[in-house]
Parts: C-alpha cells; structure tokens; sequence
C-alpha cells in the first residue's frame, strides 16, 4: 500500500516536469519579455531608460509619430510664465468720524495673477481683470523684480498688455488656437495659489465656449474649454499644446467653490495675438464692426423659414445706413460664413469678426430662405466709419501718470463737453491726491482741460487751494478739494 502511495507520487512530479518543459519550449518564443513599469529596455542595447508615458504618441501633419511628453511641452513653456502682483489702494472706513471727517482710511490689497512673455523685449499679456484698478504692477520672472506699465487693457476680451524693462527675454512659442482640435492634450502653466510655475494636463474639451462673464458693451467670448486643472492665480497663464506652443491664456474656471470643478477656459491665442499687435500699434483694440446684431437660431426658426441647413447665426438686426444693409444684407438671413470659414454660433461669428480691423473687407455667405447668397462688406470701427482709431496718451512722469485726450465720440458717450483721463497711477502727485486709475478730470479750479499736454502743465504747476472736478471710471461726478 506504501509503496503504491510512493508510485503516485513520484509518476506526479515527472508529469509536471514534463509539462512545465514541455510549455516553456513551446511558448516561450512567442511571450512577450516582462520589464519593470520603471523602466524599458531599447532593442540591441544594454542600457534601461525611464518611461515619461507608455504606449502614448500621436503623428503631426507629416505623419511623424511625437511621443506625448509633456516633460518637452513644460519646459518650453514655463520659463516663458511670469509671476504678476498687483497693489490696489482703496479707502476703507473704519468708524463714523472716518466718515465725517477723513471720508475712510486708505487701504492698500495685495492680489497676484499670471502673465506671459509674448516677445523677447519685454511685452507681457496677462488678463485684464489681474491688474484692473491696480496702483502698482510688479512682474516676477526668474528671481528679478520689474515694475511694468500698462500698454493697453481691454475689458471685451479680458486682456490686458504690459511692458518691462528687459531683453532677450524667453518669449513664448506661438502656435495656432484655429488649428487646435477637441480631444488634443494641453498643459495648464500658472502660478495658482502663489505655488509658482505649476503645471497641469488636460484635453480640450470644447472651443468656441460662450459663458457670459464678460461684463463689456461688446464682449468677444469664444473660449477654448479644457479640463487641465486652473485655479485663482492661473490667470493670465499659458495654455499650451503638446509641441509646447502657447494656444490660449488661462482666463476663468466653472465653479461652485471658486476653485477647480473639471471645466477651465481659455482666451484662443489667434485673438490674443490681434489684441497685441493692437496695442502695440495703435493703443487700442481695432475691432471690426458688421453693422448688424446677431442672434443663435434653433430648429423651430427653420422650420418656419423652410431652412433644412441648421448651422449659422440670424440677423436680427441691421443698423441703418450700416455696412451690412449698405451690402445688400437683410433681417433674418443666417449667416453661415466669414471669408471661408463656417459659423455654426454667436461666439463662433464673435471669434471670426475680432480677427479683421475697420476697413477689411470679408465675404459673408447667408442662408435666405433656403437660398445661399454671397455678399462683400466692409466692416467698420464702432463710430460707423472705416478709419483706424488711435489714442492719444502723453506720458506724465512728473506727477505720477499718464494722461489720455477723450475723442468727441468719448466725450459725448460720457455726457461731457471736455476732460482727460487719468492712466498708469504710479506713486506721484495723482496718487497722493487720491485719484484713481481712469478717471475723467474735467477742470482744475474751474479751467476746463482738453489737450493732454496742457493738462500736465496745470497739475505741475498746482500750488495753494485746488478743486478738481471729474468723472470716476463707473460714471459718478465728484470733486476733489486739497491745499498743496
């Protein structure tokens, strides 16, 4: 019976030996060699590497396979992010006699954002609401301190322009918002959270976004939506592609809490672009204006207008003599291209217009009532002429500002007869008095001021009783009344 026990199980054992023989000869060729997730190992080489992304690539236009590594994209970018913190001095009152007496004690609050080197010799594009109201704007970038000036800040696109006094500065690598694809990888670069050059991937998930946060008479909102993580402080960051190519900057979040909830949004850099070169040339954003509001359709407006194409925006409404009605265009056509390019929504027909200047003409092609037709129109500036407008601001240094001459079409907007405004408040004369960034004097001790350069004479040579009369920026009248 022993011995029987023993035959089993020694007839046991040369069976699996056989077995496992058996599988390693003829699996073994075809099995794939196990490597650490650490590490890989290159053929006909020794050497082991560490993997940033496994089994991730992706082929260019030429059909060239790019690994996605976001290692290439990071380092292209974030020494082109730059650090921004902002003063604001407001007056806060403290008690009643404050009230009565001192009208509140000055305050000053520290805020910090996110910027980007657009070029080599100092210009930085940023949001506008990081520096809106701010006394003093600093700029952070590798360890060096510089005071920037505002050139240009623009509430309709959220954009503000700023230079610094520097050189050869790592400007960003420009890329194309238009090109870019839903579903492609990008990078987040800022600095949320004072955690300076902080990085963040995502994909887009969405472009031409219209979330309605732009409080301005002409808002341009067509937002590249993305899922790469922004928080306070990203700001005016850089939205980068996989190549690291700057394709937007970071502007806003959706949000419950104010801090990331899945959705971030991005200024497309096509528009950011124009916005520059504006500023840099002309010292204010040249939009370009259709003589025509517009409006989203649905299926229910097709139907009624036997239109079987949905895609488009609807005029609902022509100015009169305007370059739309002067082109042959009507109430209710549904534009469905600018130039060659398909609209399929407002914020899409917003993106497409901010890219022409008053004076270009586009070739706009309208659905009517089931008919494609194609109309030339020369777009205008928002005074209904085709002229380029330029501002005029004469640097102030001597008493702490710049100061700016109000066009006739400004002054009546305003409801006024004659004034300058005040810009780029650095610690001078203004600031002392307590004047604010943008506001309208009108007179000083009853002299009416119109040209800029006179006007900086009168504050100069300012001695004894002073009453100014102006205009704050949110349109309240008031006086300032000081001895010096």
């Amino acid at each position: 019976m022993f011995g029987r026990y023993v035959f089993l199980i020694l007839l046991s054992l040369i069976s699996g030996f056989a077995g496992a023989y058996f599988f390693q000869s003829t699996l073994a060729s075809k099995a794939p060699t196990a490597i650490p997730a650490s590490q890989h190992a290159f053929p006909n080489s020794n050497s082991l590497v560490t993997p940033t992304l496994l089994a991730s690539s992706r082929q260019n236009g030429e059909g060239e396979t790019i690994p996605m590594d976001f290692v290439m994209a990071s380092e292209r970018s974030t020494r082109s992010v730059v650090y921004i913190k902002t003063t604001v001095k407001g007056r806060v009152q403290m008690d009643w006699l404050d009230f009565f007496f001192q009208g509140g004690r000055e305050q000053q609050v520290i805020s910090s954002g996110s910027g980007v080197i657009f070029s080599k010799d100092g210009y930085i594009i940023t949001n506008h609401h990081v520096i809106d109201g701010a006394s003093q704007i600093q700029v952070i970038h590798e360890r060096s301190l510089y005071e920037a000036k505002v050139i240009g800040k623009d509430p309709s696109t959220d954009l503000a322009l700023l230079k610094i006094e520097a050189e050869n500065l790592p400007a960003a690598v420009i890329g194309s918002s238009r090109k870019l694809k839903v579903g492609e990888w990008v990078i987040a670069v800022g600095n949320p959270f004072n955690l300076t050059s902080t990085v963040t991937a995502g994909i887009v998930s969405a472009k031409g976004r219209n979330i309605n946060i732009l409080n301005s008479q002409f808002p341009i909102e067509s937002f590249i939506q993305t899922d790469a993580a922004i928080n306070p402080g990203n700001s005016g960051g850089a939205l980068v592609n996989i190549e690291g190519e700057l394709v937007g900057i970071n502007t806003a979040i959706l949000s419950r809490t104010g801090s990331y909830a899945g959705y971030g949004f991005a200024v497309p850099v096509d528009i950011v672009a124009k916005v520059a070169s504006d500023f840099r040339e002309y010292g204010e954003i040249q939009k370009a204006f259709l003589g025509a509001k517009v409006m989203e359709f649905d299926s229910k407006f097709a139907e009624q207008n036997k239109l079987k194409i949905l895609n488009g925006v609807v005029i609902s409404y022509l100015d009169s003599e305007g370059s739309a009605e002067k082109a042959g265009l009507q109430q209710n056509d549904v534009i469905v291209e600018i130039s060659g390019s398909s609209i399929n929504s407002q914020a899409e027909f917003d993106e497409q217009l901010s890219y022409y200047r008053p004076g270009d003409a586009v070739e706009i092609k309208v659905n009517r009532s089931g008919q494609i037709l194609s109309k030339k129109v020369t777009l205008s500036n928002r005074l209904g002429t085709f002229n380029i407008l330029r501002r005029v601001i004469v640097p102030a240094p001597e008493i702490g500002a710049d100061i700016e001459e109000l066009s006739k079409e400004e002054l009546k907007k305003l409801n006024l007869n004659a004034g300058i405004r005040v810009l780029n408040l650095s610690n001078g004369l203004l600031s002392r008095i307590g004047i604010e960034e943008g506001f309208v004097i009108i007179s000083i001790n009853k002299v009416i001021l119109t040209d800029a350069r006179e006007a900086i004479q009168v504050l100069k040579n300012m001695r004894g009783r002073i009453v100014l009369e102006g205009m704050t920026s949110n349109g309240v009248r008031g006086y300032y009344s000081l001895y010096l």
